[in-house]
């Protein structure tokens, strides 16, 4: 068999077979529920209905029982369901609920199961699967799978069902691969965001104000400011007017966009507290009809458009608890929002335009990004025509340019088709930042308007477009990216300067700290009564500060500084203004 992602895939699907197998033969109380493969490994879900919950040491236990049925060198076998009634009947009778639910779902799909046999042919185990499976356990290598953890999971990720107990695992063809994979998941661990957040002090989530709603700390505030800076500064560069809305609105609205008929679920509602007023608003969930309506005040001719409106705007969307991580996955958060009034000949150009302006922003960060042209979905608004249309334009684009990309059917938004763009952090993982969206169907529902070369008033093509994504989102993604150690001119705090001795070096470091703080650098002076080893260290390797600036006896006589750089240690000595030009320099260059 070839080793390559789809037969890894096959391979992992299989291995969940062999967990589940392990599992019950280790507690034969356990119910099974579903067990797919992932891109990075496999899970499933048990049922353990006599209230047992796994254990590190049980996972350590169904590992081992793993092995010893691998070594045994058993099949995999597809088997057509002659009779779906009599196999529900069956599930139910061994208890296996979740099976038979699913077997009912899926009676007129032509389901299978797959058996695992003996050598003698005697079936040892069997699962309601589609399968593919590789032919026998004889193609995994035992010291190539791992269980990684347990977590609860509600059954069909709803919450009004029952929690189930699920195994995280992974499986490679050999023992290198894994190794390396866990090796990365070491590496992500000492990323995650939630953690360094709290180390470096840079956000908290409170319980006293709500799940998925955060508090900006001093520290990634800054972060945050400079970033903000960045975008301003670049979107007046780019001929984007900067605008702000309200944070609620009336239900009208909403239903005027087509968000009461296809976003319902996701938005927050008020209702006016007035005996006299059934009058209900909607806590801003979008920007976009806000920034339509602003279109809306004004008239406008082909010669004044593009119009590019963007906004750093808050929003806010219901989100299952379940579902919500640290910054990057949150119910309230800011988008870097922008929409753009084209008409049809520009429309290609202004799509070009927002992909530059991707590309120059992540180079930035040094960031790659990959592409994906995500299609009509099963439940959108507008004409088809329009959406060809739209999807054909989108399409040219990427196309004119010689830009790769996948395409992802049914997955765009229900007012359009979109691009999206996922960045390569410095690990290799991939996460979703900027989207353009093309939307021929709230300009016609607003019925706004520019008067076209022959006099004749036609309806712009509007274009959603963000950045970063969110702001929330983004600096998690920032966080891991540099491991919480950012670059000098996102730094919260830019340079540290530890005077050797309070005594005699304190006053001379007072003058250096001033001068670099009046002068616009994030400093800060560590004059606290401990050694200045553990000082350099506790800004280089603890607040992962850029630079440490020492002071004594010699510094002060030529009027200089010694620098230890952070990852790098000791670089030499310099003057206070020369250390001073470089630092600024740095820091424009955003280097």
């Amino acid at each position: 068999m070839e080793k390559n992602n789809e037969t890894l895939h096959v391979l992992r699907h299989s291995c969940s077979h062999i967990m589940a197998q392990a599992v019950q033969k280790l507690f034969p109380q356990a119910k099974l529920a579903i067990g797919p493969a992932t891109d990075s490994g496999f899970y499933y879900d048990f049922d353990l209905t006599d209230g047992h919950a796994f254990t590190h040491d049980d996972l350590a236990k169904i590992e081992e029982e793993m092995k010893n049925i691998i070594k045994q060198n058993l099949t995999f076998e597809r088997y057509e369901i002659p009779d779906v009634e009599k196999q529900i009947a069956e599930f139910k009778l061994e208890g296996e609920i979740y099976k038979a639910e699913l077997l009912e779902e899926h009676r007129n799909d032509n389901p299978t199961l797959y058996l695992t046999k003996d050598k003698d042919g005697n079936v040892l185990f069997n699962d309601l699967c589609a399968g593919p499976h590789i032919p026998n356990t004889s193609y995994i290598k035992g010291n190539a799978i791992k269980l990684l953890k347990v977590a609860g999971a509600y059954w069909r990720g709803n919450e009004k069902n029952k929690m189930l107990q699920r195994i995280y695992a992974t499986a490679y063809w050999n023992k290198e691969d894994l190794q390396n994979y866990l090796t990365f998941l070491e590496e992500a661990e000492k990323r995650d965001h939630r953690k360094l957040g709290t180390q470096l002090d840079l956000f908290s989530v409170r319980e006293e104000i709500g799940a998925g709603l955060v508090l900006w700390h001093p520290n990634l505030a800054v972060v945050r400011e400079q970033i903000e800076n960045y975008w301003r500064e670049e979107h007046r560069k780019r001929g984007y007017v900067i605008v702000n809305t309200p944070q609620i609105a009336k239900s009208k609205l909403w239903e005027i966009s087509g968000h009461m008929d296809h976003y319902k679920e996701n938005m927050f509602f008020i209702q006016k507290d007035d005996e006299d007023s059934d009058e209900q608003f909607v806590v801003k969930p979008m920007n976009c009809p806000f920034h339509i309506l602003i279109y809306q005040a004004n008239r406008y001719s082909y010669r004044s458009l593009p119009l590019r409106m963007a906004e750093l705007g808050t929003v806010y969307r219901k989100e299952k608890s379940g579902a919500l991580s640290g910054l990057t996955r949150v119910q309230g958060f800011t988008q870097d929002d922008a929409h753009i009034f084209c008409t049809p000949e520009q429309l290609v150009d202004e799509i070009n335009a927002i992909i530059d302006f991707v590309a120059d922003t992540m180079k930035i960060f040094k960031m790659e990004f990959e592409v994906e042209l995500s299609t009509r979905p099963d439940s959108y608004v507008g004409e088809l025509e329009n959406w060809e249309r739209a999807e054909a334009g989108l399409k040219e684009a990427m196309d004119r340019r010689g830009m790769k990309y996948d395409i992802n059917e049914g997955d765009g938004a229900f007012y359009g088709p979109k691009i999206d763009f996922k960045v390569k952090d410095a690990i290799g993982r991939t996460w979703q930042c900027a989207t353009i969206q093309l939307d021929f169907n709230l300009p016609e529902r607003f019925d706004i308007k520019y008067q076209d070369k022959d006099g004749s008033m036609k309806t712009p093509i509007m274009l959603h477009r963000v950045i970063f994504g969110s702001m929330e989102r983004f600096h998690g993604i920032l966080i891991e990216h540099y491991a919480g150690a950012f670059p000098t001119w996102l730094a919260p705090t830019q340079v540290a300067i530890v005077p050797i001795s309070n005594e005699k070096h304190v006053d001379f470091a007072e003058k250096v700290y001033k001068k670099m703080r009046d002068l616009g650098i994030r400093v800060k002076l560590d004059d606290r009564s401990e050694s200045m080893n553990y000082k350099i260290r506790d800004s280089l390797q603890d607040k992962k500060i850029p630079y440490v600036c020492v002071i004594g006896d010699k510094e002060i006589e030529s009027n200089s500084v010694a620098i230890r750089k952070r990852g790098v240690g000791q670089i030499g000595t310099k003057s206070v203004d020369e250390f001073i030009a470089d630092i600024e320099k740095e820091i424009k260059d955003r280097a």
